[in-house]
């Protein structure tokens, strides 16, 4: 019941300010048991590759972190065939040297999340899949050489917290997590990047790091953050963000050298 005849061989993400990315695209809905995704999938060609383009809060913004049907958007593209998908984020950064208007390729996530739905494998077979190094091995350093050839600053590495949303830390959170140690703070990043895993697919993510959050020392001038104030950055880093895709997938190699796409191998008893 749930298949489609429309095919894509990578899929990408589009965040807060970020909602078109094909030419010319060609729209369709793909059916899903959990439901709609977040909006219609643009399908279409970048640099010879089917190329399958989800704007995970809809076209229209309608869908806040929380209410994200992140199980439906990650089927519809498994279902269109999608081995490989590039998660672009609008992020905070937690520490000074990790500047806005720079981008980092994370490799470490934490959930703060609550009450997401986070699995498709809720039996009767239980299943553990790995999640310990949660970015393809593969996409990552393709992702670090895309962006640092259009001279980029770019951090090969850093750790997400993901918080619940849809608000903002406080000050006592932001400085939590900054004394952690974590670099880049986030809203959607899962459980999108784990259901991937589930089914198998590539995921690596790039963070446009729009500002400083709030609770963040050794830096001067920093206020409170709005969505305004991120969609106004994403938007002013559009282009920057759409370049890095382009790169990205042009560079991306038919054969899959990582272990993502046997994930579930050893994952049941």
């Amino acid at each position: 019941m749930y298949t489609t005849n429309e095919r894509a061989e990578i899929g990408v993400y589009g965040g807060s300010g970020f909602y078109s990315l094909i030419e010319n695209p060609r729209e369709v809905w793909v059916e899903t048991p959990y439901g709609a995704p977040s909006d219609k999938i643009a399908l279409g060609e970048i640099a010879g590759k089917k190329v399958a383009f989800l704007p995970r809060h809809g076209k229209d913004h309608r869908y806040p972190p929380q209410s994200i049907n992140y199980l439906a958007n990650a089927f519809a593209m498994k279902a269109l065939g999608v081995s490989r998908i590039i998660g672009p984020t609008a992020c905070g950064s937690l520490q000074p040297n990790v500047k806005p208007g720079s981008m980092v390729v994370a490799d470490q996530i934490v959930d703060r999340t609550t009450g997401r739905k986070d699995t498709f494998y809720d039996g009767p077979v239980t299943t553990h899949v790995s999640f310990a190094d949660p970015y393809c091995p593969q996409l990552r350093p393709i992702a670090v050489d895309a962006l640092r050839s259009l001279e980029i600053d770019t951090h090969d590495h850093g750790t997400i917290v993901v918080i619940q949303g849809p608000r903002f830390s406080t000050r006592a959170e932001s400085r939590w997590f900054s004394s952690l140690g974590w670099e880049v703070i986030n809203m959607t990043n899962y459980p999108e990047s784990y259901l991937a895993r589930e089914l198998e697919m590539c995921y690596v993510n790039i963070s446009l790091i729009t500002d400083y959050d709030v609770g963040l020392e050794g830096v001067e001038g920093i206020k409170p953050v709005s969505h305004h104030d991120v969609i106004e950055v994403f938007n002013r880093n559009n282009e920057r963000v759409k370049n890095a895709i382009f790169t990205i997938i042009e560079n991306i190699p038919a054969e899959r050298t990582c272990s993502c796409g046997t994930a579930l191998a050893g994952a049941r008893a």
